[in-house]
């Protein structure tokens, strides 16, 4: 079964979703492949939010800092509000690498735990040499836009399937066609592994 899970780089539900997945793929092992997929919340023009103002405070006392307690996680409020763009062509540049999951990984914690600017492409530059991904070839592919066209793709597949908002987890079973399941929101795991076993 093929599982594409949609998402944002500044979502902190969306990093919050990680392990969950990342469970659900070492223990359906040979059963399921997983694919993370890009999905802009705030793309260009859309105005980005306050990262002081009211509502993202508000979200994170309600919401995110007691999920982030239940599963074990250390989240910051980010001082910044960056676009994602970059950090989803990144991704790509790395997974052509074979370090699309520790790239994918190492954005969310730079700037979940770490406060930095994911839509740096000097910022990004590091966090590829930390995995030792050579970073000026990185930066050159971000400066010429290289992926570009992959994150768009993502993103006119989500539309397709209607998605409007993440993290999203679409299920779609190699013996039942067009036949999918979604699973909305940052599932608890025992839910999402529920309906794994089901759509298998």
């Amino acid at each position: 079964m093929q599982i594409d899970v949609w998402s944002d780089y500044v979502c902190p539900f969306c990093y919050l979703q990680e392990p969950v997945v990342e469970r659900i793929e070492r223990e359906f092992a040979g059963q399921v492949q997983v694919r993370w997929r890009a999905y802009e919340l705030r793309p260009e023009p859309e105005p980005t939010l306050d990262p002081a103002g009211d509502y993202l405070r508000d979200v994170w006392a309600s919401a995110v800092y007691p999920m982030a307690a239940k599963r074990a996680m250390k989240l910051q409020l980010p001082p910044v509000q960056p676009r994602s763009r970059k950090a989803f062509e990144a991704t790509e540049y790395a997974r052509d690498r074979g370090k699309a999951d520790a790239m994918r990984h190492a954005i969310f914690a730079a700037f979940f735990e770490h406060g930095r600017d994911i839509s740096d492409v000097g910022v990004l530059g590091e966090i590829a040499e930390s995995l030792d991904i050579h970073p000026a070839g990185l930066i050159r592919a971000l400066e010429a836009n290289v992926y570009t066209g992959r994150v768009v793709g993502d993103e006119n597949e989500a539309a397709e399937l209607g998605l409007s908002g993440v993290p999203a987890m679409v299920l779609t079973p190699y013996t039942s066609g067009e036949r999918r399941l979604l699973i909305s929101g940052a599932q608890p795991y025992e839910t999402v592994r529920e309906l794994v076993e089901r759509a298998l």
